[in-house]
């Protein structure tokens, strides 16, 4: 790589929605009371990671088993518990509420939120039915209150960096993703670079997706079965150069970019691979959560962009908008109506099932 070229490479970014001046950087310190609904695993974890988060305070938990949530709370040094979800939104004591429940009930949970007027942070995958999507975003914004999609990934720095990275035009024009896990975390990637506009076709496979956007590029998208030792990165490829969100790209804690003197490196420069260039992002340390899911205590960059947004009055986060919550949920839903995706998953489901009872 030429010296004008290197000195081109972001560096370490700040939060896209510091970057753009919409927040500032101190109001992770605006105070917010969560109120925890679900009391499973992820909102185990996700209690440890926003207690980190210096103005909030974990008010409140709720669950359908009165006795169950009583334990949580106990075990989390929560104040409040409550055996009926509706009485938890309504609590004077809860300004945001996390929804941590399975899928199937998110859509209830989030509308049940909004419309006691209180601002709503939700897991994945937030709905799986785009029209329920729609729904749960006309509550809130009725209600004037944030429903937040809660996709994680676009929040750590490594990520962060990916994108500043693209706008900055150093590796060129993206001319294809490609990425490798679940669907709606592949899916979002290629949304990164290519924006949350309606690609112009979508082929899929058992296993791959390809969305084929104007002016020939592509994402080519891989969903591995388990188990597998799948690489699990995305890969940006410019006209100029490459960007690698390292293992595990759906929470990753490194960024590599290579921009060589000419591109393709290998094929102009006597097999010579372009230069390396990473960027380590280490875990926040501040955040201990036992028996953790993989570098699940990057939740706290979650939350502490949803403090920063609502101190401003911002009613979404800017890493990951409502248009582009609702073409992830789109896309992924074309793709698992597709037939041969659900011949897929049956076929795999049935053969890990007959192993896991032999």
């Amino acid at each position: 790589m030429n010296e004008k070229a290197k000195d081109k490479i972001p560096t370490k970014p700040l939060p896209l929605d510091v970057r753009l001046g919409l927040t500032k950087a101190e109001d992770v310190g605006y105070p917010l009371r969560w109120g925890i609904l679900g009391a499973g695993e992820i909102s185990r974890q996700w209690v440890h990671a926003v207690r980190a988060c210096e103005g909030a305070t974990v008010a409140a938990v709720a669950a359908r088993d009165s006795n169950r949530a009583k334990q949580f709370a106990e075990k989390f040094g929560i104040e409040s518990s409550f055996g009926d979800y509706a009485e938890m939104v309504r609590s004077p004591e809860v300004d945001i509420v996390f929804v941590g429940t399975i899928p199937e009930v998110q859509k209830d949970h989030v509308i049940l939120a909004a419309n006691a007027g209180k601002h709503v942070l939700c897991e994945k995958p937030f709905s799986q039915n785009p029209r329920e999507a729609r729904e749960m975003y006309k509550a809130a914004d009725k209600a004037k209150v944030m429903a937040q999609h809660g996709m994680w990934t676009r929040f750590f720095p490594a990520v962060e960096h990916a994108r500043l990275a693209i706008e900055s035009g150093i590796i060129g024009d993206v001319l294809m993703v490609q990425a490798d896990f679940s669907a709606e975390y592949t899916i979002q990637a290629a949304l990164i670079a290519f924006g949350s506009g309606s690609p112009q076709s979508i082929s899929v496979t058992g296993s791959s997706i390809v969305l084929e956007y104007e002016e020939d590029r592509s994402a080519i998208l891989s969903s591995p079965p388990y188990p597998s030792e799948f690489p699990e990165v995305v890969e940006f490829i410019g006209s100029l150069g490459r960007i690698t969100l390292e293992q595990p790209a759906h929470c990753p804690t490194a960024i590599t970019i290579r921009v060589p003197k000419k591109t393709p490196s290998r094929y102009v420069n006597a097999n010579t691979p372009a230069p390396a260039n990473r960027f380590e992002y280490p875990i926040p340390d501040k955040v201990c959560i036992p028996r953790a899911f993989p570098n699940q205590q990057g939740f706290l960059y979650e939350a502490e962009a949803v403090h920063r947004c609502l101190a401003a009055g911002l009613l979404e986060c800017p890493q990951f908008t409502k248009i582009e919550s609702l073409r992830v949920i789109d896309l992924v839903a074309q793709v698992q109506k597709n037939p041969k995706r659900q011949a897929y998953i049956k076929k795999l489901r049935a053969k890990y099932i007959s192993k896991s009872t032999t």
